[in-house]
């Protein structure tokens, strides 16, 4: 009996990620309510919360599932890279881009989420951001390789906020500051111009 409430709670979970990723691909995370969640999972109302603590948590695990095909995505775009370090961070940080201008609303999510204050995401949430930053860690290790090891996952993270920040610049249509279609430009820019070579003093 045990076994198959268990079972029955595994496919309730998957079928409400799979119905919340729907509703925020379509309506962005503004959309996600847990009524209709209810009423399209069959189940009541009280049954999401049985399986999720509340919301925010089943759009965590939504996320999570994100932050996953975003590093698959990159990993993709890496494997028919250039060897060299700035040329794959070029490829991945234009990959990053076109993820988030085709899959608009999932990524918005992944940084719209409000969680309360001092509270930490869980540790396989922290793991898929992780597992994604390592694909920018590695060509910045093989440009600086005497930089410190805290210091190269400061650089990496800068690294990340910089590419964001031109992505959600330029696909956010209220900015004047950014053109969509510059993106990839102004990310090529600035990588070169972080990591080329450095003139002579």
């Amino acid at each position: 009996m045990a076994g198959k409430v268990a079972a029955r709670r595994r496919a309730l979970r998957d079928e409400l990620i799979n119905i919340a990723e729907t509703t925020i691909a379509r309506d962005g995370l503004s959309g996600l309510r847990a009524r209709d969640l209810a009423t399209k999972a069959g189940c009541a109302l009280g049954a999401i919360y049985n399986v999720f603590g509340d919301l925010n948590d089943l759009v965590l695990a939504v996320n999570a599932r994100t932050f996953h095909t975003l590093g698959t995505d990159v990993a993709a775009a890496l494997a028919d890279a250039p060897r060299d370090p700035t040329d794959q961070l070029i490829v991945m940080s234009h990959a990053y881009h076109h993820f988030a201008a085709t899959h608009h609303n999932l990524w918005r999510a992944l940084f719209d989420l409000e969680r309360p204050a001092g509270e930490a995401p869980p540790d396989w949430y922290l793991a898929e951001m992780g597992h994604l930053f390592s694909y920018i860690h590695d060509p910045l290790a093989a440009l600086n390789p005497k930089m410190a090891a805290d210091e190269l996952i400061l650089l990496t993270k800068a690294l990340f906020s910089s590419v964001h920040g031109i992505v959600l610049l330029g696909l956010d249509d209220a900015s004047a500051g950014v053109r969509s279609d510059n993106i990839d430009a102004m990310i090529s820019l600035i990588l070169k111009q972080m990591t080329g070579p450095k003139p002579l003093s």
